[in-house]
C-alpha cells in the first residue's frame, strides 16, 4: 500500500484549501528569518505567465509550498501521547481525571502495553510453522484424552443394593459353599442344609439336609446351564441333585474325608478332599471313578477348569498350585502335573482362569502370603505378582470388563478390584465386618455376589452392562448329557 505524497498532482488542491477556508495568515516555514518592511501602497500583482499556472513572476519555479500540518501528524501525536512516558513525578502531578483518560483511550484503542502495541500494523501474511501446528495437535489430542477419560471413568458402588442374611454360615477357609448357576439359581450351604435361592422371583427353598452330625462343605453347579447341582458333605460324599425335581439322582463314593472342593469339566465332576486327593467321575455311568491323583499332601481347597476345558487347576493347604494338562491325558491317567508352582507362602484356596485369555491363571495365597500372582500355564511364566497387604480368599473374573475381583479377610474385609493386565486397583467394595470368603457372579455378569464370615449375603450391581455388553453369546444345552445315566 503505497501512502507517498505526489506533490505536484495536489499542489494545485492544497492551495484551493487555503483560499476557501480561510487560512491567509499561515506563515511559511523561514519567514521568521527574512525581515520585510512593510510597504504603504499595496504591490500590484502581474499576471501570471501563460502556460506556468501557480507560477509568480519574479520567483523561482519549483514545488508548491505546503502548510505545516503538525496538529494532524498521528503518529507524532501517538508518540507524544503514549510513548514518551512520563516519570512518577510527571505522573503524580497529572490530575486524576486525565490520568483516567489516558487509561480510557487505551483501551479503547486496545493498547494493552503502550511501549509495544501500535493501533495499525501492517505486516506480511505469515503461515504457521510447523511447531506452532504440533503444539495444536498435542493440544487437540490431549482434550480428547481427557474427554474420553471422563467419559469412561469406572462407577464403584458404595453400598450393596441388596443384603440378604446367611445365619450358621461356615466359616471356614477351606470350604466352598456358594455358588451361582447360569439358569438365575443360587446355591448356598448354610452348615447342614443347601438353600436355593431363585434371583428371578426371590423364592427360597431348601433342598437337601445331611446326616446327622454331618456338614455340607461344597456346591457346585453343572457348567451347561442345567439345573443339576453336585455338594461335597463332611463324609467324603459326593451328591448329584435334580434342583428342578428336588431329587437326588446319585451318591458317589471314593473320598476319606471331606470334600471342600468341586469343578465340572462337562460331564467330568472332579472333587477334592482334605486327605489331598482329587477323583475325576464320570457321571453318566455306574463306575463314575476315572481316575485320582494324589499329588497334594494336604486338604485341596481349591479346584477350577479353565473354560476351554483344556487345564485342571488345583490348589492346596500344602501352599502348591497344580495345573494338569487334560489334552495330554494327564488327568486321567494318574500322571504328574503339567506344572506345580510353589511360590506361594501359604495355604491356597483361591484359583480362576481367566475367561477371554487361554492359559492364564490367577491364583491368591492365604494370611501368611497375601499375594495374587498371575501365570501364563502353557509356557510356566509368572506374569504378575501383586501384594494385597491381606489374606486372599477369593478370586473372579470379569470378561465385559477385563477385571479381576478378590475377596480378603484380616485385616481389610473387603473386596477389591483390579484391571487385568496393569493390575490397578479400580476400586474396593467395603460393608462386610468379617473375612469375605466368597464370590460369585450373576448368569448376565453384571452383579457380583459376597459371601462373608459375618453371616450376610450381599450383591453388587458392580458390572453394569451396556447396550452391547448385552449382546451375550448363548449356550447350547448338553441335551444328552444324563441320558444314558443309571
Amino acid at each position: 500500500m503505497d501512502f507517498s505524497w505526489n506533490n505536484k498532482d495536489n499542489s494545485s488542491n492544497l492551495s484551493g484549501l487555503d483560499t476557501s477556508l480561510g487560512f491567509t495568515g499561515l506563515k511559511r516555514p523561514g519567514d521568521h528569518l527574512i525581515r520585510r518592511t512593510p510597504s504603504k501602497t499595496p504591490r500590484k500583482s502581474p499576471g501570471r505567465t501563460p502556460g506556468t499556472p501557480g507560477s509568480t513572476p519574479g520567483r523561482k519555479t519549483g514545488d508548491r509550498f505546503i502548510p505545516n500540518r503538525s496538529a494532524m501528524d498521528f503518529e507524532n501525536a501517538y508518540h507524544k501521547l503514549f510513548r514518551e512516558n512520563p516519570n512518577d513525578s510527571e505522573v503524580e502531578m497529572q490530575s486524576p481525571s486525565k490520568r483516567e483518560y489516558t487509561r480510557v483511550l487505551q483501551g479503547n484503542l486496545n493498547i494493552g502495553d503502550p511501549n509495544t502495541s501500535r493501533v495499525l500494523s501492517f505486516n506480511p501474511k505469515v503461515s504457521p510453522s510447523n511447531r506452532y501446528l504440533d503444539s495444536l495437535k498435542i493440544l487437540s489430542n490431549s482434550q480428547r484424552e481427557a474427554a474420553a477419560q471422563k467419559q469412561t471413568v469406572r462407577l464403584i458402588p458404595q453400598s450393596a443394593d441388596r443384603i440378604l442374611d446367611a445365619p450358621d454360615i461356615i466359616d471356614d477357609y477351606y470350604l466352598n459353599v456358594v455358588d451361582w448357576s447360569a439358569s438365575n439359581q443360587l446355591a448356598v450351604a448354610l452348615a447342614s442344609t443347601a438353600f436355593i435361592w431363585n434371583a428371578d422371583n426371590g423364592a427360597i427353598t431348601p433342598l437337601l439336609e445331611a446326616a446327622d452330625g454331618e456338614y455340607i462343605c461344597s456346591v457346585r453347579w453343572i457348567s451347561d446351564g442345567g439345573h443339576h447341582l453336585a455338594v461335597g458333605t463332611s463324609d467324603g460324599l459326593v451328591q448329584l441333585w435334580d434342583v428342578a425335581a428336588g431329587k437326588r439322582l446319585r451318591v458317589m463314593t471314593g473320598h476319606d474325608s471331606r470334600v471342600s472342593s468341586l469343578a465340572w469339566n462337562q460331564y467330568i465332576l472332579s472333587s477334592g478332599s482334605r486327605t489331598g486327593s482329587i477323583l475325576h467321575s464320570d457321571v453318566r455311568v455306574p463306575n463314575h471313578l476315572v481316575s485320582a491323583s494324589h499329588i497334594h499332601t494336604q486338604e485341596v481347597c481349591g479346584l477350577a477348569w479353565s473354560p476351554d476345558g483344556r487345564y485342571l487347576a488345583s490348589g492346596g493347604n500344602d501352599n502348591l498350585v497344580c495345573v494338569w494338562n487334560a489334552a495330554q491325558g494327564e488327568c486321567f491317567a494318574g500322571q504328574a502335573p503339567h506344572l506345580t508352582i510353589t511360590d506361594h507362602q501359604a495355604a491356597v484356596r483361591a484359583v480362576a482362569w481367566c475367561p477371554w485369555q487361554s492359559g492364564v491363571l490367577a491364583s491368591g495365597g492365604g494370611a501368611r502370603d497375601k499375594t495374587i500372582k498371575l501365570w501364563n500355564c502353557n509356557t510356566g511364566r509368572n506374569i504378575t505378582s501383586l501384594d494385597t497387604k491381606s489374606q486372599v480368599c477369593s478370586l473372579l473374573w470379569n470378561e465385559n470388563y477385563n477385571e479381576l475381583a478378590s475377596s480378603h479377610g484380616y485385616p481389610s474385609h473387603e473386596i477389591n478390584i483390579w484391571k487385568y493386565p496393569t493390575m490397578k486397583k479400580v476400586g474396593e467394595l467395603t460393608g462386610h465386618t468379617r473375612r469375605v470368603l466368597h464370590l460369585s457372579l450373576s448368569p448376565d455378569t453384571s452383579t457380583l455376589l459376597s459371601a462373608g464370615a459375618d453371616e450376610t449375603l450381599r450383591l453388587w450391581n458392580l458390572f453394569p452392562l451396556t447396550q452391547k455388553k448385552k449382546e451375550t453369546k448363548t449356550r447350547q444345552p448338553m441335551s444328552s448329557l444324563f441320558m444314558n445315566m443309571r
